[in-house]
């Protein structure tokens, strides 16, 4: 079968790849359609380190093809948006109702992986996922059904960047009804942050980006205010402008140090400040200490701070019901093999997610 595979060095799609069958507690997913996240760019330009060879992917859809023993709550032919987190269930985290703090749920990656031309050379599995492939093995518990009629383009982001996105609005930050907000980054990231605000009644989304044509975009998704970076001297200076005392939510959905800074300098008194953009391991940022003493607060956000079995299904619904967007967020589609040319456009800031068909 057919998949992209990462060994250090460079991503190159192959087409001898083999999947184990599913153990006890896993499912064997067909996949139809993955989102190209710039997580995934990310292991290859090393942001993220990780173990190689692997099977990239972390956000997808598709059909169960085959359940191991124990699996009762899908059966083969469902349809299944995917998360990555593959929590076990059973420890004090996730009995506490936060699965995206569960020890064994990251840091653990298995080899379900091998390559017809290399026998005996197991790949790892990039984010409990690889949905980088035709099939992937997963644990059941990443597997939430959804209705056939959600198409599998647009349910794929469900499982990264909805989860993220809407989820450290809702879950994380707890936006307010009422609440100011800013968002640096519209991306796929940003993109759901804004309609998560929207969804949570923010009364003013200030959007702010490098390039001036996601104007539109983020307006589609709930903003109602747009920052040009390039064309101010100050992105404080301009939010501040429409919002002269700050806002009480601050997303950096970029990954930038010198972009946390900024989301720390337009927070209001008691506003907080939420990191979702991935920095590398050992970068550093700064702020003045003296402005938290006004009860601001700098927030990590994993995941969205999601619980991905209750988040999926409810943001699968609210986009039946036309709340949610999910199809203006494929930008572009590409067939697995054309891999470096949706590389190449997501590398390039003009989409909001680029989908990979299989």
């Amino acid at each position: 079968m057919k998949g992209v595979i990462f060994d250090g060095k460079e991503a190159q799609v192959v087409d001898d790849l083999e999947v184990r069958e599913p153990g006890v507690g896993e499912i064997q997913v067909r996949i139809a359609a993955a989102g190209l996240c710039h997580s995934d760019l990310s292991v290859i330009d090393g942001t993220i380190p990780f173990p190689v060879p692997v099977v990239l992917g972390h956000e997808g859809a598709g059909t169960v093809e085959a359940v191991g023993p124990g699996v009762v709550h899908v059966r083969p032919g469902d349809h299944v948006a995917l998360s990555t987190l593959a929590n076990c269930g059973t420890c004090v985290a996730c009995g506490r109702g936060r699965p995206t703090m569960c020890r064994k749920a990251i840091g653990h990656p298995g080899k379900p992986f091998t390559r017809a031309s290399q026998p005996g050379a197991p790949l790892y599995n990039f984010a409990s996922t690889s949905v980088f492939a035709e099939r992937t093995v997963v644990k059941a518990v990443q597997a939430v059904p959804i209705d056939p009629s959600i198409p599998f383009t647009s349910a794929a982001l469900i499982g990264c960047g909805v989860l993220t996105g809407v989820g450290a609005v809702l879950n994380r930050a707890r936006v307010g009804l009422g609440d100011t907000v800013a968002v640096i980054g519209c991306g796929g990231i940003g993109l759901n942050v804004i309609q998560g605000a929207r969804l949570a009644g923010a009364s003013r989304i200030v959007a702010v980006d490098a390039v001036a044509e996601k104007e539109q975009a983020a307006r589609t998704f709930g903003a109602t205010d747009f920052v040009d970076a390039r064309a101010v001297a100050s992105t404080v200076d301009a939010v501040k402008a429409l919002l002269p005392d700050g806002v009480d939510h601050a997303f950096e959905c970029v990954g930038a140090t010198a972009l946390v800074r900024t989301a720390v300098d337009l927070l209001d008194r008691h506003g907080q400040a939420v990191l979702l953009g991935m920095t590398r391991p050992d970068a550093e940022a700064s702020f003045r200490p003296a402005e938290m003493f006004l009860d601001k607060s700098i927030l990590g956000c994993r995941y969205g701070s999601s619980r991905p079995q209750t988040d999926i299904a409810l943001y699968a619904d609210l986009y039946r019901s036309g709340r949610l967007l999910l199809d203006e967020l494929v930008t572009a589609t590409f067939p697995v093999d054309a891999f470096d040319q949706a590389a190449e456009a997501t590398h390039g800031g003009g989409v909001a997610r680029a989908v990979l068909l299989f």
